[in-house]
């Protein structure tokens, strides 16, 4: 049998088709555009998802034999609000996880309303990415589409939607919602009615690797796929690329280094932080996990060589980069703002430490640093709450890059594995969906038969002794500039 694995990311939406023994057989992907109305806004037009989904979906599978189709997941982009009418349409563009605008409505949750409260509710703090403060926004500002409101739904529910007719999410996408008691995996009453909304107006939860449905006869003829084919709700694009790449299991940790950067570490149980630093969320596998998100990572190297140095050979400007562990160069990677564990939408990028003997290689090589120091603030906090980590599977863009695992493996002081895919979020879905489907009697069972380790970079003492030196320098410089982001507004 055949699954398909679908990432609905923030730029495009990459399709993965694999067979029940883990063999990647095809993989598409579709561009579509991001709009920025206002500084520090973005939205996306969920017909440009569905469009490319579908687009993608015929040449992904135009050459397999389409009666072995199985099933359907999902990996999907996290936090945005999509909103639907009462007859299914939508009513407005969706405002994504990256848009800033809802700062007003963050400060009235965790001040007016009080961090300990909500997080009481959800396990987690408002951030300004989170879909019930854009609710809130949207309250204030369009109250004439939140009137409107029939669905309130997630990216990827909406593709799921689209092809099943059903109106559902998963455990891992709705804990980022901040409308999700994470603890109980339900709804919350408290935070439905701080919101002003109805339960009947949120999607039906399932788990990230249960079948909601199948795709509707339409759909089916359209793609030329079965009937029976399974729809299966998927899950945040953090908590599936943890299962593409195996980090599945009580204490596992991944990295991600895509358009945002993210730390991510397994639990069992159920558990916050006291200071709500890190992001309390179910996982895809059925259980918990801790995240520490910052909101650019490889995007930041891809800036510093598509815009100001005007390069798309990234191997060639890494190659000069040789004296790690020495450079007096720094970079805050906050060029979109930052989560963990600021929460300051207004901070922004910086160069610091610059002189007369600056190369362009100190300034490159600052960025993948400033990275992995970012980074390494999020393992800080898992260090704080008694978490070992000693080796961590790293994904996403960046982890291409050699001297950024290098990088990584000594700011970190852990060994850094990479897997035998590449396709994090999208191999992960497609897993989910043969889970779903039956052919593995749950995710780790899975996880354990198609992932193996085929690389690991491994730390060196003296580098890591260095990179210590370096970290308590740059853990003082955003501090020194809180001050100046805010004036800046």
């Amino acid at each position: 049998m055949l699954y398909i694995g679908v990432d609905l990311g923030t730029s495009a939406v990459k399709l993965l088709l694999m067979d029940e023994n883990g063999d990647i057989k095809n993989i598409v992907s579709r561009e579509y555009p991001l709009h920025f109305p206002k500084p520090g806004w973005s939205e996306q037009n969920p017909e440009d998802w569905y469009n490319g989904f579908m687009d993608g979906t015929k040449e992904l599978i135009k050459d397999c034999d389409k009666s072995q189709i199985d099933g359907i997941s999902f990996s999907g982009q996290m936090h945005g609000l999509v909103i639907l009418d009462e007859k299914d349409q939508v009513i407005r563009p969706a405002i994504l996880w990256n848009d800033g605008r809802t700062q007003a409505e963050c400060d009235y949750l965790n001040k007016e309303i009080g961090r300990e409260k909500i997080s009481s509710y959800t396990a987690n703090m408002a951030f300004p990415g989170f879909t019930a403060p854009k609710l809130l926004w949207l309250k204030k500002h369009e109250p004439e589409n939140f009137a409107k409101i029939k669905k309130i739904m997630l990216p990827k529910d909406y593709i799921a939607y689209c092809l099943s007719k059903v109106h559902c999410t998963d455990v891992s996408d709705a804990s980022g919602m901040l409308l999700f008691d994470v603890e109980n995996k339900c709804w919350s009453k408290e935070m439905l009615e701080l919101c002003d909304l109805k339960e009947e107006q949120l999607a039906k939860i399932y788990e990230s690797y249960e079948v909601v449905g199948t795709v509707t006869e339409e759909i089916a003829k359209e793609l030329e796929i079965p009937t029976t084919t399974k729809v299966i709700a998927g899950g945040g694009d953090n908590a599936v690329a943890a299962v593409g790449t195996g980090t599945v299991g009580n204490g596992m940790c991944s990295i991600s280094l895509g358009t945002s950067g993210t730390v991510f570490i397994v639990n069992d149980n159920f558990a916050v932080d006291d200071q709500n630093a890190l992001h309390s969320f179910a996982h895809a596998d059925g259980k918990y996990h801790f995240m520490g998100v910052m909101l650019s990572a490889a995007s930041c190297n891809k800036w510093w060589m598509d815009e100001i140095i005007k390069t798309k050979e990234y191997g060639n400007e890494q190659a000069g980069i040789t004296e790690l562990g020495q450079n007096n160069v720094y970079f805050l990677p906050y060029l979109m703002g930052e989560r963990t564990p600021h929460n300051n939408p207004n901070a922004r990028g910086a160069f610091v430490g610059m002189n007369m003997g600056t190369t362009r290689e100190d300034m490159t090589q600052a960025v993948l640093e400033g990275v992995a120091f970012a980074i390494r603030d999020s393992f800080e906090i898992t260090k704080s709450l008694g978490v070992n980590v000693e080796r961590i599977r790293i994904a996403g863009g960046g982890a291409k890059s050699p001297l950024w695992c290098k990088i990584m493996a000594n700011v970190l002081n852990v060994k850094v594995d990479k897997t035998n895919s590449e396709e994090g979020p999208a191999f992960g879905a497609a897993i989910l969906a043969a889970v779903g489907c039956g052919k593995y009697s749950n995710v780790e069972e899975a996880t354990k038969k198609l992932i193996s380790i085929v690389e690991t970079t491994e730390q060196d003492a003296e580098l890591v002794e260095k990179y210590n030196v370096k970290y308590n320098v740059f853990k003082e410089i955003y501090p020194a500039l809180k001050d100046v982001y805010e004036k800046m507004v």
